[in-house]
């Protein structure tokens, strides 16, 4: 009897077994099943980290380090003074540009008031040989009056009609004439050559006027210049951020184009993905996508894909890879996908800058159409 039960027992554990292999090997077979369609519609990278726009600060214009309103981490508002450099050089250059620019000017208004000068002038001058010209043509009709008299004088004096005294004042009055209308001729003349000499002197004047007027201009730009450089002696924020990397302080002599720190804005942050060139086929603007980050562990961020990177990240690299030697070695390239994050993501600014996040892209299920991007 106890041999009867002792196989029933062993009959009853081993169906026992059985069902429980059976059990484990149904879930394995489920958990297989939806792994695959997991995968099939999911597309996860831990290739991934949180990037934005990283504003350098720098100055324009050498110098002294004034003051700095800022430290390090503080948040900043667009047009807030961060850094000031000590102005008074450019303060003395802006006075000296100032100065040389109004002596300029007045020897412009000099060289303007001289050409209405010569500008009169040539105007009286050619009202003298418009007198000139009319004098010579009374002077020639009476020359022509003159030889008429004469003439009829001498005629006269042959028929004894009149005393020889009278046709010798007649010739008299004659020869006077063409002195006269000499005379007039070289009056014209002159009036004429003093005309051409003064519009010489109107063209030279002019010609001066235009030299001023070009040194003018560029004693203004010299003067712009030198407002400009006393203007970059104070440093704003670009935009809305954070101060980082601030490396700056009261007294540091500085160059142009020496950092001093960066402000960067989390409003805009966005993930960078580089997914394998494998995957990138699945992959589309759109697409929803679920950003882990390490820092926060179980808390899941929403977002969705923007665009796909034009290259990979080899091409782009300081050293990218050459095939020309012939040790050529396929390798599996990354292709850098770019995520924004859903408005609201982050409202307190928990993500920051280099982050490292493990995005999930969902193929199997898309965003609308007219998603807003960044």
């Amino acid at each position: 009897m106890d041999e009867v039960n002792k196989n029933g027992n062993n009959h009853g554990k081993k169906i026992i077994a059985a069902v429980v292999f059976a059990c484990i090997g149904v879930a394995g077979l489920i958990s297989v099943f939806f792994y695959i369609h997991y995968k099939a519609s999911h597309i996860t990278t831990d290739d991934a980290f949180i990037d934005g726009h990283i504003h350098s600060i720098a100055a324009k214009i050498p110098g002294t380090v004034k003051a700095v309103f800022v430290e390090a981490n503080q948040a900043v508002k667009k047009g807030n003074l961060l850094v000031e450099i000590d102005p008074t050089d450019y303060d003395v250059r802006v006075g000296e540009t100032g100065s040389s620019l109004s002596a300029e000017r007045s020897r412009q208004t000099e060289y303007s008031a001289q050409v209405e000068t010569d500008r009169r002038q040539l105007s009286e001058m050619k009202y003298r040989a418009a007198a000139a010209e009319a004098n010579l043509n009374l002077q020639e009709a009476k020359l022509r009056q003159a030889e008429l008299d004469r003439k009829r004088a001498e005629n006269l004096v042959r028929k004894e009609a009149i005393s020889r005294e009278r046709a010798d004042q007649a010739k008299t009055a004659y020869d006077v004439a063409v002195a006269q209308v000499k005379a007039a001729k070289d009056q014209l003349k002159q009036a004429e050559a003093t005309i051409e000499t003064q519009q010489g002197v109107i063209r030279h004047s002019e010609l001066a006027l235009q030299t001023q007027a070009a040194t003018v201009k560029q004693r203004e730009a010299i003067l712009k210049a030198a407002q400009l450089n006393r203007g970059y002696t104070r440093i704003y924020s670009p935009v809305d951020g954070f101060v980082t990397k601030k490396s700056v302080e009261v007294g540091n002599q500085i160059q142009p184009g020496q950092p001093l720190m960066a402000v960067v804005p989390l409003d805009n942050i966005y993930v960078i993905a580089n997914y394998k060139e494998t995957e990138i086929e699945k992959i589309k603007p759109g697409l929803k996508v679920e950003v882990r980050i390490d820092t926060y562990p179980g808390k899941v961020f929403l977002g969705s894909v923007d665009s796909i990177m034009a290259g990979t990240g080899a091409v782009f690299s300081l050293f990218p890879p050459e095939n020309a030697t012939g040790n050529y070695v396929k390798v599996v390239q990354r292709v850098p996908v770019k995520i924004i994050l859903n408005e609201g993501a982050d409202p307190d600014h928990i993500l920051r800058v280099g982050m490292s996040v493990v995005p999930t892209i969902i193929t199997g299920e898309q965003r609308p159409i007219g998603f807003k991007r960044e």
